[in-house]
This record gives structure tokens, sequence and C-alpha cells, in this order.
């Protein structure tokens, strides 16, 4: 079911692959995919492990998009904080580390960017924003959320996000909608693009 859309989004042979857009393409192809928001704790295989695909958080969504590049967040977050664990947030009263969780925690993704990716201007200029951006707000009652910058823009120039809120993943003009708390570029070179 969701390998028929990613193959739609895989440009034809002789176009450039721009990460940047593949991703926006393969965070895009799960709109009307992923149709619930379910934050409950699930056991999955490492790496490369995801909850079922009708449903998901808002770090699902970059995983999968960052997965369909060839691109294990899940793998690579736990790397990263076994190298640099006292890097990261300890707010989930646990012990040791879950390969299960880790990687699905906005925090986390948060220091992984920011450790390995470019960190960009939060200013609220429009043009600042490109496709295949990341970007994290502090939601009402302080919950945190991410989200990737879409390549196709509102009549006013505000770039939609493609995001999971609530409602399963969805594309929208919400980029000022709430506190911006982070804005990061993630293209590893090892991606192999």
């Amino acid at each position: 079911m969701f390998l028929i859309p990613l193959l739609l989004a895989i440009p034809a042979l002789g176009q450039p692959q721009d990460p940047a857009l593949l991703l926006v393409q393969a965070a895009r192809v799960q709109v009307g995919v992923t149709l619930h928001y379910d934050s409950r704790y699930a056991r999955m295989v490492y790496p490369g492990g995801d909850v079922p695909l009708d449903r998901g958080v808002c770090t699902d969504v970059l995983i999968r998009a960052y997965r369909h590049l060839g691109i294990d967040l899940q793998r690579l977050v736990h790397e990263d904080m076994l190298a640099a664990r006292d890097a990261y947030p300890r707010a989930w009263h646990m012990n040791g580390l879950d390969t299960n969780i880790d990687h699905r925690r906005v925090p986390n993704l948060a220091v992984f960017f920011a450790r390995h990716g470019q960190t960009l201007s939060l200013a609220k200029d429009a043009s600042l924003y490109r496709p295949g951006d990341l970007v994290l707000w502090c939601l009402p009652r302080g919950l945190p959320h991410i989200g990737i910058v879409s390549d196709r823009r509102t009549r006013e120039g505000r770039p939609l996000v493609i995001h999971n809120v609530g409602y399963g993943t969805r594309e929208e003009d919400v980029l000022f909608a709430w506190t911006l708390t982070g804005h990061f570029r993630y293209f590893p070179e090892r991606s192999g693009l």
C-alpha cells in the first residue's frame, strides 16, 4: 500500500535528484495514508523499525521520509545517543536507551539535528525556509512538535509544512502558527544522494 506512492515519488530517470525535494515528496505521500495520531509506545525491529503506516506521530513523518532516502534515523539517533549520551535529554525516567522510542521523541531529534545538521534562523521570514527544512515548535501546553517544510507555498508566499499534529499526516499552512523552537537542514553525505 505504501510502496506504490513511494515509487511515484521517485523522479524519472535523467531528472536531478535534489534530496530536499525527494524528502518533501516522501513526506507528502504519507498524506491520506497515515490517518491517525497514535503516540502509544510500540515495540519495533531495529534497525528499520516502524509503527503501522496508518498511524504515527509527528516524528514518524520525518522518520519515514528520511528512510525513503536511505537514511535510518532510528539507527543514527541510537548510535549518536550511545556516543554522546550526555548531549541528550533524560526527561523520560529511563535507565538506558530504547531503540523503540528514542528516535520518535522531538527533543532527541532536535539534539541530533543540531549536532549533525545545519542550524538555521528562527526568524519569521518565509524566504528563509526552504523545501526539506525541518521546523520545530512548542505547541500550546508546552508540547514539542516537528514537521518538514514543503515546496508548496501559500498565496502570501509562506511555505506549507508536512506534519502530523493529531489528525494524520497533512500539508498545511502552519509554519508560523506556533512558537518556533528549531530550524534545521539535514542531508548527510552518506545518504548516497
